[in-house]
């Protein structure tokens, strides 16, 4: 019979609660021995030079301390000196063990966040295999919104990196002890807690869920800047600002929006009067509205403690509608779109109107189609949106696609007084030839334009008119199709005699 040992079991179980304790922040971590000063040396001068360029430099007694230590005489002081300066901005400590096996454990860095800001710690990676792999982070909080189930977005609050510009690389340097910076946004105010989970590589990561650390954060709020944004007449309007700080990280964070401001663009849209959330900076906007303004760039100041007022006022270079022609969208899939389908179905009319004001259109048609169609639906009227101002228009309208007459091509139908295809109340009745719902759009006194390939076929023989290109091959014909398009809006904006026309 095997014997056990109380003792020696007890100090295995204290280590595992002591790995796990991730919401806890560790004492002092402990020095450790690095056989090689020089590239030691080295990649410490580098880490110091990549946090200054991060934007989180070392404070200036930091770094004439740490300069003293690297020109230390002594090497064991020297080593000690240099871990005990970087160490105290450790947010975790990550080992990689001979066996290729990834531990993490939580460091003495206080875990403060700035709402819809980045801050910047260290990670000290003790590399007992030697690899040189790249170190990889991830987080169950800092998981997309995109396409997330609606009772997820509350916890999917942050987003993490690892900084990988020079003068730092992805890789390890295959030395024992090395740092690297990562860098975590919070959307949120207040005390959140998130995992962090490292790894080195597939299989790398510990049994026991050792390379995770449970981080408990306080989220210090955003400071509110107030906005002052002004048509050319100085008149109230919502334009377009696109917000970024002086390395490059644009607010709020794209992987952390919902409607009213879309992950797939920098840019977001305010109107005047409203505020907007930022941590004390320096930042870089570009403000415009739509292609008849001109974008302005300022350099901006958010100061804690105080009343923080940005002014905006637009800048045209040009104004079609003083020549009789109006801007217009004919084709917005913010009512139904793959990209909209999670965490909500699709964008309310309150929320694109914003982007409408904002890019200056005068017509904005919000096209319902195949996702979200069926819950989209309840939001067609066959009359302006209730949201418009005049001049203003916000309209729901239906693109053929996702439906089964999208088989014989799309069709945007714009101006009905019906939604719905006779014959049922969803998406899935509708025909399979787009010529019955042509003919259907038709009898409700839409005008119909088809650019059609050298077939023509029985759609050219229904549209009021017809723009032929004598080419068979898809790809081109789309293509000369495209071109058309862009030479028509060129002329009315270039020669104003045919708006007179």
């Amino acid at each position: 019979m095997k014997t056990l040992n109380p003792l020696r079991h007890l100090c295995r179980l204290a280590a595992l609660l002591a790995l796990a304790a991730g919401s806890a922040q560790s004492a002092d971590l402990p020095a450790l021995a690095v056989p090689d000063w020089q590239p030691f040396a080295a990649q410490v001068r580098r880490v110091s030079e990549a946090l200054t360029l991060a934007g989180s430099p070392l404070s200036a007694k930091e770094r004439a301390d740490l300069e003293a230590a690297l020109t230390d005489k002594n090497p064991d002081k020297a080593l000690a000196r240099t871990q005990k300066i970087l160490d105290a901005h450790v947010l975790v400590a990550v080992q990689v063990t001979p066996e290729m096996r990834v531990k993490a454990a939580p460091g003495p860095a206080p875990a403060v966040l700035n709402e819809t800001g980045w801050v910047t710690f260290l990670v000290k990676v003790h590399n007992e295999a030697g690899t040189t792999s790249a170190l990889r982070v991830r987080s169950p909080q800092a998981a997309r919104l995109h396409g997330s189930p609606a009772d997820t977005v509350s916890d999917r609050w942050l987003d993490v990196a690892l900084v990988q510009a020079a003068p730092l690389k992805p890789e390890l340097g295959g030395l024992p002890v090395e740092y690297r910076l990562v860098q975590i946004y919070s959307r949120d105010a207040g005390r959140r807690e998130a995992k962090l989970i490292f790894d080195v590589g597939q299989g790398s990561q510990d049994l026991g869920f050792r390379s995770e650390v449970d981080a408990l954060f306080t989220c210090q709020p955003a400071v509110p800047v107030h906005l002052e944004v002004l048509d050319e007449h100085g008149k109230p309007t919502t334009a377009a600002l696109l917000i970024t700080d002086t390395r490059g990280h644009v607010f709020p964070a794209q992987s952390k929006r919902l409607a009213p401001d879309f992950f797939f663009h920098p840019q977001v849209y305010r109107n005047d009067g409203e505020s907007i959330g930022l941590p004390a900076g320096r930042y870089s906007v570009e403000f415009s509205r739509g292609p008849e303004s001109l974008i302005q760039r300022h350099e901006l100041e958010v100061t804690a403690g105080k009343t923080n007022r940005w002014r905006f006022q637009v800048q045209r270079w040009i104004d079609p509608s003083t020549r009789g022609w109006i801007s217009g969208d004919h084709h917005i899939h913010a009512a139904g779109c793959a990209h909209y389908e999670k965490p909500t179905e699709g964008v309310h009319a309150v929320d694109m109107m914003r982007h409408v004001l904002g890019e200056d259109l005068k017509i904005g048609a919000n096209l319902t189609w195949g996702p979200c169609f069926d819950y989209q639906k309840q939001f067609f009227t066959g009359s302006d949106d209730p949201v418009s101002r005049w001049p203003y228009l916000l309209r729901y309208d239906v693109e053929v696609s996702g439906f089964g007459s999208h088989n014989s091509g799309h069709l945007c139908l714009l101006r009905l007084r019906q939604q719905l295809y006779p014959g049922g109340d969803s998406k899935k009745h509708w025909p399979t030839l787009g010529l019955n719902t042509l003919k259907w759009a038709k009898a409700q006194g839409v005008k119909t334009i088809a650019l059609v390939g050298a077939k023509r076929g029985r759609l050219a023989e229904l549209a009021d008119q017809v723009v032929v290109i004598e080419d068979t091959h898809y790809g081109r014909v789309e293509d000369v199709q495209m071109h058309i398009l862009h030479i028509l809006c060129y002329a009315f904006m270039e020669r104003p005699e045919l708006s007179q026309a």
